[in-house]
């Protein structure tokens, strides 16, 4: 089971957007500003927090608001917000116990379902929000007649500083199964399952996480974040089913640890003991206390591991390494706890789609650990959720700046994020590529410029212009020719 793509409305950059996934990895590029923060933000944002605030909207959408208040409410009024889709494709080998819950089609044919998530106002919430701002219009142009009066500037706060502070009491939250036209290849949104019961079935069906491009890695003395990773990686670990061997040997170890520092705070404690003693009681040894040692396997790691780098013969603290390699740990370590978070508890089955979303990973790190991080990362996620007898893959979205990372990925893994004036951000996938120079006989062509992106020139999907140059004569004079129009 895999979300095959995702659509996107009204979220910040994302006026109306999709994005087609691969099963296993996509790759998201882009140069600055081209949306693939707001792809993870709206995921998360849907998925986990369920929590918007105002500057979420989308700036057209911002207007369509500004210019519904001064229309009367049509009765062809369509409930203006923020949406996105997940197209999930399904097959019989699947787990579908979830997903039958939410099916709006039983055609044999149709594998696909469709889960809407919104942030809506409707009608009735339109209606009261004119009717509420108009009041708040009126108590400011009072203030700015009072505060005139008394020569002092006012100035009369507008409908975003309103919607703002406010903008919950008219946007309300939900959840849909969509019906897929599987004629039409599209959803229809007039045939719908509402959700707002089904919150356990949804989690059940996807379960999302990431990893931000805001690392808090750093190279201060002081700095454990490592350290602190390994005491969390066991946590998430000790709730599971899995090595309870290994988890059994280091609790059975504290408890002989407890035993030995009992005997050892007798003599310790003995003088406190006793003047407790002396105190007595209503009757004889009413008052006898005994120190005893209690560690608690969870609290012992926080604090209490550290993560040493090997140097030849020295064995160095972890803030001695540089931030590539402690941005490269970093990142192993939050997706093992991740990976534990995606099993979830012992008695839960892991969700149908575990979708992971790491976002610029090549924080710090110089061409070759690139080249290294993204070959290894695609063995390591391909482990997918392993629990028990039970076992799901794991699909995930990179977003990256890097060539490096660009050129050792497959070609049809990439999605490519532009501006466009017309559909403000879209999204290319590479793998259409093909299809349009086939279908034009342009198969040399098309073989030519997967070799040249993929193998040379990959920073080519991070350039504004590209020049070509010919030959050496070209390559030196070029370069003059620039400088002399800059000097100009």
């Amino acid at each position: 089971m895999k979300i095959k793509k995702i659509k996107v409305q009204n979220f910040r950059l994302l006026k109306d957007f999709e994005i087609d996934l691969e099963d296993e990895l996509s790759l998201v590029i882009g140069k600055n500003n081209t949306g693939k923060t707001s792809l993870l933000t709206v995921l998360n944002k849907f998925l986990n927090t369920g929590s918007f605030s105002f500057d979420d909207f989308n700036i057209d959408l911002k207007d369509q608001l500004k210019k519904l208040m001064s229309e009367s409410i049509s009765d062809d009024y369509n409930s203006l917000g923020i949406t996105l889709k997940l197209f999930i494709e399904y097959n019989r080998t699947d787990y579908l116990a979830n997903v039958s819950q939410v099916m709006m089609d039983l055609d044999p044919q149709n594998n696909y379902i469709v889960l809407a998530f919104e942030y809506l106002m409707d009608a009735d919430k339109l209606k009261l929000l004119k009717e509420s701002f108009e009041e708040f219009r009126v108590k400011e142009l009072a203030k700015k007649t009072e505060k005139n009066g008394k020569g002092e500037e006012y100035e009369v706060k507008d409908l975003f500083f309103y919607l703002r502070r406010n903008h919950s009491i008219y946007f309300d939250l939900s959840t849909k199964s969509v019906l897929y036209d599987i004629v039409e290849k599209k959803e229809d949104d007039s045939k719908f399952l509402d959700l707002r019961d089904f919150k356990n079935v949804v989690k059940n069906i996807i379960n999302f996480k990431y990893i931000s491009a805001k690392r808090g890695v750093n190279n201060k003395e002081n700095d454990k974040t490592l350290s602190l990773q390994t005491s969390e990686i066991y946590e998430k670990t000790e709730s599971k089913d899995e090595n309870d061997e290994e988890i059994e040997k280091f609790k059975d170890q504290l408890i002989e640890t407890d035993d030995s520092l009992t005997e050892i705070y007798k003599p310790l404690f003995k003088k406190v003991v006793n003047k407790v003693k002396r105190f007595g009681g209503v009757k004889e040894n009413d008052s006898l206390i005994k120190i005893e040692s209690s560690l608690q396997d969870r609290n012992l790691l926080k604090g209490n591991t550290t993560v040493k780098y090997t140097h030849e013969k020295d064995v160095l603290p972890e803030h001695h390494n540089g931030l590539g390699y402690m941005n490269l740990i970093s990142m192993i370590f939050e997706i093992e706890i991740l990976i534990q978070d995606f099993k979830k508890k012992k008695d839960e089955k892991p969700a149908d789609i575990n979708l992971l979303f790491i976002e610029e990973p090549e924080a710090h790190t110089h061409p070759q650990m690139q080249y290294i991080f993204i070959n290894n990362i695609k063995e390591f996620l391909g482990e997918g959720i392993v629990k028990g007898d039970d076992s799901r893959e794991l699909q995930t979205i990179i977003s990256t700046h890097s060539s490096h990372i660009v050129s050792e990925c497959k070609f049809n893994d990439i999605k490519y994020l532009k501006k466009e004036n017309a559909n403000g951000i879209v999204s290319k996938n590479l793998s259409a590529l093909e299809k349009d120079y086939l279908e034009n006989g342009k198969e040399q062509a098309y073989k030519f410029l997967k070799q040249y992106l993929t193998l040379h020139r990959s920073e080519l999907f991070f350039a504004d212009k590209a020049i070509l140059i010919e030959g050496d004569t070209e390559r030196i004079l070029l370069p003059a020719m620039m400088k002399k129009i800059d000097q100009n």
